[in-house]
């Protein structure tokens, strides 16, 4: 009796610590590992050079974010932050044509334009992209002047009745203004060189089909609450094909 009560007290005592390391090895495996989210930016990519009028691939860090063509443009890509390396490679042959360097920053939005140096050379240009919303009731702008080989530097300016320029969009050459407010509404919008503001070429509903010989253009509708980027692009010169003559062209950011 007496080495039965011994037995039933060990038991006892060892269910406890039983059922503890049981409780201990299911939680193990039962809580889910939280993996951190990385941080990240934004980028889109516009193919601009009109020197390398084939597909280009965009790759960032070896990644390819767009595989485009001479005047398309990428959505926004996310990008983890940090020190990027961007690469501008041929889509048929891979061959590296620009390289450059990118740091980007938490929930920051940017573009890269691939753009013509001269007739056998591109490089790339990388800009912050202010998306804060315009102010209510106005319209935002900017102009980003890639024409190669045309007046430099060059402005945006409205024609409804003459040339007024909108302040802030003077651009030397391979460089971007910032965003400016504007008026909603529909009107054309030009690109203008110095101080008389001679029509260099009408943007008008900014698909790259309008021309400065005219003089006059479609008018587009400019959006309150919307943001928008004025490309100019393509090469001046009297043996130029068509296709690659310098055109102005409008992209939504938002």
């Amino acid at each position: 009796m007496k080495t039965f009560c011994i037995i039933r007290r060990a038991a006892q005592a060892v269910a406890p610590a039983a059922a503890l390391f049981m409780f201990a090895a299911c939680s193990k495996t039962d809580v889910p590992v939280a993996t951190p989210a990385v941080d990240q930016g934004r980028i889109k990519v516009y193919h601009e050079a009109a020197s390398a009028n084939v597909g280009l691939k965009f790759l960032f860090d070896d990644a390819e974010k767009a595989n485009i063509m001479y005047g398309q443009v990428s959505d926004y890509q996310s990008l983890n932050t940090g020190s990027r390396t961007i690469k501008v490679n041929v889509a048929t042959s891979n061959a590296t044509v620009a390289t450059q360097m990118a740091s980007v920053e938490k929930d920051k939005n940017y573009s890269f334009f691939a753009y013509s140096t001269s007739a056998s050379q591109l490089a790339g240009l990388l800009v912050p992209d202010d998306l804060t919303a315009p102010s209510s009731g106005k319209a935002k702008i900017r102009f980003v002047n890639l024409g190669q080989g045309a007046a430099t530097p060059l402005k945006l300016s409205t024609t409804a009745a003459s040339s007024v320029d909108i302040p802030g969009t003077e651009t030397q050459f391979a460089t971007v203004s910032s965003f400016v407010e504007v008026l909603p509404g529909q009107y054309n919008v030009a690109v203008t060189s110095g101080a008389a503001s001679t029509l260099v070429y009408n943007v008008g509903e900014g698909n790259g089909t309008s021309t400065a010989a005219t003089g006059t253009a479609a008018n587009k509708t400019y959006e309150a609450g919307k943001i928008y980027t004025v490309v100019f692009r393509g090469i001046t010169g009297a043996t130029v094909d068509a296709a690659l003559l310098p055109k102005a062209v409008i992209v939504q950011n938002n």
